[in-house]
């Protein structure tokens, strides 16, 4: 399953690195990536496949989320049809 990762927050030397960290270990491999840098903020976009990931979803999401609140980022993941549906207009 393709799923789509964000990342905001204040930047500083490290994120992405320790980002897909997680996701290597956990076999989540990245399909595209986006990044920029917006005055002092960080922002980073990537489609990534799950297919192969060895724990679960929603244990993929909340470790995520537990990072980028010991990292002080915002770092999502969303199924990439979920996302889809609440991007269209």
């Amino acid at each position: 399953m393709r799923a789509i990762v964000t990342v905001i927050g204040k930047d500083r030397v490290g994120i992405i690195h320790q980002v897909t960290g997680i996701l290597a270990e956990h076999r989540v491999n990245v399909l595209d990536i986006s990044q920029t840098i917006m005055q002092e903020y960080f922002t980073m976009i990537m489609l990534v496949d799950t297919a192969l990931c060895e724990i679960s979803f929603s244990e993929l999401s909340e470790l995520l989320l537990h990072t980028g609140q010991e990292m002080n980022l915002s770092i999502r993941i969303q199924r990439e049809d979920s996302f889809e549906a609440m991007h269209r207009i």
